[in-house]
């Protein structure tokens, strides 16, 4: 009886209903913030970069606000304080003063790939709008921190009466995809049948342009928004329209532990090293294709090199990619010369880097790419994608000096690939030691540095 007078209620007597709802929602959450700060990471067991910064984060916040307690939304349902400070060491290296609080978010579906076939950029986005309501209902702080990119959070966060802090890996979009749909070009995020229609992407393009207008309104509500390359702050300052409140924040490598790797390993065979999660964007298929490549025209004399992938796996699509690419390397007759290192340790990293001469990277427009940084640290030369991150913050030269080779199509990579191979030793060390060098300043202590520098003048005050 009492849904049937629901449903017979006038449509603006039910939306009235609602906003006076969520206002009494907004206020009492308002009133009842904690003095803390809580850290919107949905994901805490991806493996990649991202997860790293967020670890690094939470220690910075610790060591520069002692008193503030650190808050982390997680989606993983089996996460603890204790698991996940020991996951902090295991899988990075960072050891935080004390375990952070765990808030354990149940409606993570609305912001998986998954849920969204279709229109998944705008559906994760609206997604994580309803994960957020969740995450500042159940623990209000008045610091939200997100250090996974859901921008469309920030007002939601601002409205809870939150100071909005954002580090940025990425924008969910940008002009380069802008352009790519323009120029029906097929890739992983533009579909091959809306590639070939000018119909279809003269719409996706009315969408991104939609989009990017929507993005842009919520970017805005960050009160500081730290970016992780030039390539990323050029594209957030004309998206959101904040350049005074961008600061871009180099993400945090372990190049101080690496660099205690000796330069000289042992060439026999020689490694090359490829670490990266496996998401389609990673474009391993090209690293290996071009691996067989270079092979195949190999010198007779020269020695035959050993390519090793290492990445972890997000979901069953990155475990059905893994599967794809052993079964292409045994169409390539490349069984004795390629391996697969999955979810492995921090340690088990370390003494994989410190065993490769060279490493591979090959995602288009990479945000930045910690993985080369690394792979520098280590002593092993990167070949990498001459795009954003590689090609305008790492892969430069130091001292005069080149410190690594930047590559685009599979004869390119290949290319590299002979290349290094034929390098002489003492060519090989020395470019090395270059590149060793220019990824000192990418160091987890000057993360720290400027993580600290950036937040402070939001986070100085923590009274209410």
């Amino acid at each position: 009886m009492t849904s049937l007078r629901i449903l017979t209620l006038p449509l603006a007597t039910l939306v009235s209903a609602l906003i006076v709802r969520i206002v009494f929602v907004v206020v009492y959450h308002r009133r009842n913030r904690r003095n803390s700060v809580g850290f919107f990471h949905p994901y805490t067991n991806d493996g990649g970069g991202g997860e790293r910064v967020l670890w690094c984060a939470v220690k910075a916040v610790q060591e520069e606000l002692p008193d503030l307690e650190c808050v982390v939304y997680t989606g993983d349902h089996d996460a603890s304080p204790e698991s996940l400070s020991a996951r902090a060491i295991d899988r990075f290296g960072v050891k935080l003063i004390r375990p952070p609080k765990v808030v354990h978010l149940y409606k993570r579906k609305w912001v998986e790939e998954t849920t969204y076939p279709r229109f998944t950029m705008i559906g994760q986005s609206l997604g994580s709008v309803y994960l957020s309501w969740e995450a500042l209902c159940t623990f209000t702080p008045l610091y939200y921190i997100d250090t996974s990119g859901y921008a469309f959070t920030y007002p939601v966060a601002w409205i809870f009466g939150c100071k909005v802090i954002c580090y940025t890996h990425y924008p969910t979009i940008s002009l380069d995809m802008l352009s790519r749909v323009h120029a029906r070009s097929s890739m992983y995020n533009n579909d091959t049948l809306i590639a070939k229609s000018a119909f279809f992407s003269q719409c996706k393009v009315i969408y991104y342009k939609l989009f990017s207008l929507m993005y842009g309104i919520v970017g805005s509500h960050a009160h500081i928004a730290m970016v992780n390359s030039s390539w990323t702050q050029s594209h957030i300052q004309k998206l959101w329209g904040i350049p005074d409140r961008i600061k871009r924040v180099y993400p945090p490598c372990d190049t101080s532990g690496l660099q205690m790797l000796p330069l000289e390993r042992s060439m026999e065979p020689i490694k090359i090293i490829s670490v990266a999660q496996f998401r389609p964007e990673k474009a391993h298929l090209l690293q290996l294709e071009a691996f067989a490549a270079a092979i195949k025209n190999l010198d007779a004399d020269l020695p035959r090199p050993k390519l090793q992938f290492v990445g972890s796996c997000r979901n069953e699509a990155d475990e059905k990619r893994l599967q794809y690419l052993k079964g292409r390397a045994k169409e390539l007759k490349l069984d004795n010369d390629v391996e697969f290192h999955k979810n492995v340790t921090y340690s088990e990293l370390v003494s994989l880097l410190g065993g490769a001469a060279a490493g591979l990277h090959s995602m288009v427009d990479e945000h930045f790419g910690i993985s080369v940084v690394e792979y520098m640290a280590a002593g092993a030369i990167p070949i990498a994608h001459n795009s954003a991150g590689p090609r305008m913050d790492i892969v430069l030269p130091e001292d005069g000096k080149q410190t690594g080779f930047l590559a685009r199509t599979l004869e390119e990579y290949a290319d590299a690939i002979i290349r290094f191979i034929r390098m002489p030793a003492s060519e090989r060390l020395e470019m090395a030691a270059a590149a060793r060098k220019r990824a000192s300043q990418f160091s987890e202590q000057r993360f720290y540095e400027d993580f600290k520098s950036a937040v402070r003048p939001i986070m100085s005050n923590t009274t209410r």
